[in-house]
């Protein structure tokens, strides 16, 4: 079903996009001792993180409409979101919230258009604006219970480095910028200078790649409100709006 479908699509283009940019560089054996002990506590703290919040931009995606070019996203061991998302060129944008097994995803009218094609104005004129809501026990939902859980993006992180060059600052913050490479991809990461030593940014630039990947708000909670019934229309619903079924 086309309203089905789509909803799976902004799972899939979720799914493909983290966790992977923020595993930062791989190291060899050989490397700066200081380095790898920063690399280790970095990643021990982002490992043990109740919450934290994710921005991702993939500047190689901007020219294409099916792929994920930017991603917002606060998110909690519970499986708790909220999170937005912009795809390259003229793919539109959508937004998502998930709180315990509800799930709610809104798109606008460039989402809706370049992923359904003739179907989506249709769409975007049945949705008006709203949310779609569904639960993560429907199959158009159930992916969103992998997606938006920090425990598995947890398990996928290292953050081993090989190379210290000396201290700088972001966004007002003093850390230490450390080089290594991520399957042969020239990556930097930058780590806090205080304690707890904490992954703030991770950059990956060459043969093809230009991705940034930052980490804030370690153990802030998610933002707990969730879209109301007049800003939301159920899936069930919008499939009988539509005069589809099942």
């Amino acid at each position: 079903m086309a309203r089905r479908s789509l909803i799976c699509a902004g799972v899939g283009v979720l799914l493909a996009f983290s966790p992977g940019l923020v595993t930062a560089a791989a190291a060899e054996d050989s490397g700066d001792p200081q380095a790898r002990e920063l690399g280790q506590e970095a990643e021990r703290n982002l490992r043990d993180a109740d919450s934290l919040r994710l921005t991702l931009t993939d500047r190689t995606a901007s020219g294409s409409r099916d792929k994920l070019a930017w991603m917002d996203m606060a998110l909690d061991r519970r499986g708790n979101c909220v999170a937005s998302f912009r795809m390259g060129a003229k793919g539109g944008t959508f937004d998502i919230v998930k709180r315990g097994d509800e799930v709610w995803m809104k798109a606008d009218w460039d989402y809706w258009k370049s992923q359904l094609q003739g179907d989506g104005n249709e769409t975007a004129d049945l949705v008006h604006d709203r949310y779609v809501h569904g639960t993560t026990h429907e199959s158009a939902f159930k992916d969103f219970a992998d997606a938006c859980d920090l425990k598995a993006f947890q398990e996928d992180i290292t953050v081993d480095v090989t190379t210290n060059d000396g201290r700088t600052t972001v966004d007002g913050v003093d850390v230490y910028r450390l080089r290594g490479a991520e399957e042969g991809i020239p990556t930097t990461v930058y780590i806090t200078v205080d304690r707890p030593h904490l992954l703030v940014r991770s950059d990956q630039k060459g043969d093809g790649t230009d991705r940034t990947a930052e980490v804030s708000d370690y153990g802030r909670p998610v933002p707990s409100g969730t879209p109301g019934p007049r800003d939301s229309v159920d899936l069930s619903d919008l499939e009988k709006e539509s005069g589809q079924s099942g």
